[in-house]
């Protein structure tokens, strides 16, 4: 897939694989000795870290829609997104509105929280101002959202910062080094904390967390992004393992850099149009370009029940960027 993926992307083809545990099949029920599916299905839901789930072929078959399709579909839900103020978030809030879901949104940006509600309307959306570094707020919110809506079924951690990304290792500022640590691995960790307490009790829920592609390798960006990236999805893991016996499911999405303000500023572009059209000559995917929208749809997927056996993974929206280093 990997070969395919290299080779045919530079003509729009994407490949993926999709991974399953054993599946109740004929073939896979001869294999392993059992005479009914049901037998199988036990063995594989005793054997998995994801309990209260049987895996059936219809969740590979949502798998298979999903990366064979252009989107994916969620309904009726309640979800928390931080820095929801965000080009990215914006997306993700109007996704999740559009498919009958619940929204809040928390920021530091109080004018542009107010203005997404307003744009979405209250009975859709509800702004919350929070600092994801600070927990009374982080707890607060989570609190907020399930007073609202009586649950709280999605989290979306997606506040984060960069710093210069042209600094290294030999001048790399402590203070710099800690606030972007600060915002993007502690701020994670306080929100997945909080929002485990309420999804514990009920048996359900999913987390989302956005890495990176810097998450995958070194020398992309500076040390403390690249630290916090891959600092991330190993928080991102350990939350799927000790949540996943209560049906919490926990993953990540790991895009390459989409055209947000705080990107353009990092990388030094005036024009949205111009980083998009860096990531795509850098891309092993030709052809499209990555939107913020494309992060929406990956979380909506993650987010919904399609995904419901999709715990511990690191999705990445990249193009296949991380594929293959051509020579």
């Amino acid at each position: 897939m990997r070969c395919a993926a290299a080779e045919l992307g530079p003509f729009r083809v994407r490949a993926n694989c999709v991974s399953p545990h054993a599946v109740a099949t004929p073939m896979a029920r001869k294999a392993l000795g059992f005479t009914f599916d049901e037998e199988l299905e036990r063995m594989v839901q005793a054997t998995a870290n994801l309990k209260g789930t049987r895996l059936k072929a219809q969740d590979l078959a949502e798998a298979v829609l999903y990366l064979g399709s252009d989107e994916s579909r969620l309904e009726g839900k309640a979800a928390l997104i931080t820095r929801g103020a965000s080009s990215i978030d914006e997306c993700t809030a109007k996704l999740f509105a559009q498919h009958g879901m619940r929204v809040v949104v928390v920021d530091i940006q109080d004018d542009k929280g107010h203005s997404l509600c307003v744009d979405l309307g209250p009975a859709v959306t509800s702004y919350v101002h929070c600092d994801v570094t600070n927990e009374a707020d982080i707890k607060h919110a989570v609190d907020t959202a399930v007073s609202l809506h009586g649950k709280l079924d999605i989290m979306f951690n997606n506040a984060g910062v960069v710093d210069d990304l042209s600094s290294g290792i030999l001048n790399c500022e402590k203070s710099a080094f800690e606030k972007v640590v600060a915002v993007n691995v502690l701020g994670a960790f306080l929100g997945t904390k909080h929002v485990a307490h309420v999804m514990v009790p009920t048996r359900a829920g999913s987390i989302v967390t956005t890495a990176s592609t810097a998450s995958m390798m070194g020398g992309l960006t500076s040390p403390a992004y690249t630290c916090s990236k891959h600092a991330v999805v190993g928080l991102m893991r350990c939350a799927a393992a000790e949540l996943g016996p209560f049906r919490v499911r926990a993953n990540c999405v790991s895009p390459h850099a989409v055209a947000t303000p705080m990107a353009r500023k990092a990388l030094g572009f005036t024009f949205d149009e111009e980083l998009e059209r860096m990531v795509q000559a850098t891309a092993n995917l030709k052809g499209t370009r990555l939107k913020a929208q494309d992060l929406a749809e990956a979380v909506l997927y993650l987010g919904s029940d399609e995904s419901r056996y999709v715990s511990g993974h690191n999705l990445l929206v990249d193009g296949g960027f991380t594929v293959t280093k051509r020579l």
